[in-house]
């Protein structure tokens, strides 16, 4: 994975889409059926992908709604990474379809998946800085998830999954990275001197 080039937007520099590094997995031989734990690692991780992409773009969303627009093209940004990844997974699963999940989705330890950032992370006057830090902690405990399927003793699983758990903690080193080049907020950056006004 690149960081690639950078644009300026707003007075401050956005990173452009990050990329998978460039490793191909190797397929299984034609008629080798997936074992069970295959089909569940794939499952898992493509529906941790194709969430966090939903995430990142309802909170894009909830930016542009508050005038946010950096902020919110940065979530743009990770959304599209994010449902990269998970078209990447679909060339893991031999039918190149969706793996199949349960209904209503998987259920996760702590109401969210590993990559998925609850809505209580947002706040309207947010900046790029604060997005990133969100992006960080979603790219950490995706790592952690990838490296606990690791140590699976299914071979493909495994090895799968280190590769995976070895590119998102390349996220991670990049995010940190984006993080040192970009501008900390000012210790009022949520006082507003216009607030939103609700009204019924």
């Amino acid at each position: 994975m690149s960081p690639g080039k950078q644009r300026k937007s707003g007075g401050h520099r956005i990173p452009s889409p990050v990329t998978r590094s460039g490793r191909t997995r190797k397929q299984p031989a034609a008629g080798t059926k997936p074992s069970i734990e295959w089909a569940e690692f794939l499952a898992r991780a493509w529906a941790l992908e194709v969430e966090a992409a939903e995430r990142y773009a309802m909170f894009a969303d909830a930016m542009g709604e508050h005038n946010n627009r950096e902020v919110a093209e940065l979530f743009r940004k990770l959304a599209r990474i994010e449902q990269m990844h998970a078209d990447q997974l679909l060339e893991e699963n031999l039918s190149r379809r969706p793996p199949a999940t349960p209904a209503g989705g998987f259920r996760w330890d702590d109401g969210e998946g590993p990559e998925t950032a609850g809505f209580d992370a947002l706040h309207y006057r947010m900046q790029p800085y604060h997005a990133l830090q969100i992006a960080l902690a979603c790219e950490k405990r995706a790592n952690l998830f990838f490296a606990g399927f690791a140590a699976s003793g299914d071979a493909r699983v495994r090895k799968a999954a280190g590769q995976m758990a070895e590119e998102e903690a390349e996220h991670v080193r990049l995010i940190e990275d984006w993080l040192t080049r970009t501008p900390p907020p000012d210790g009022d950056w949520e006082r507003d001197p216009d607030p939103p006004v609700v009204s019924d």
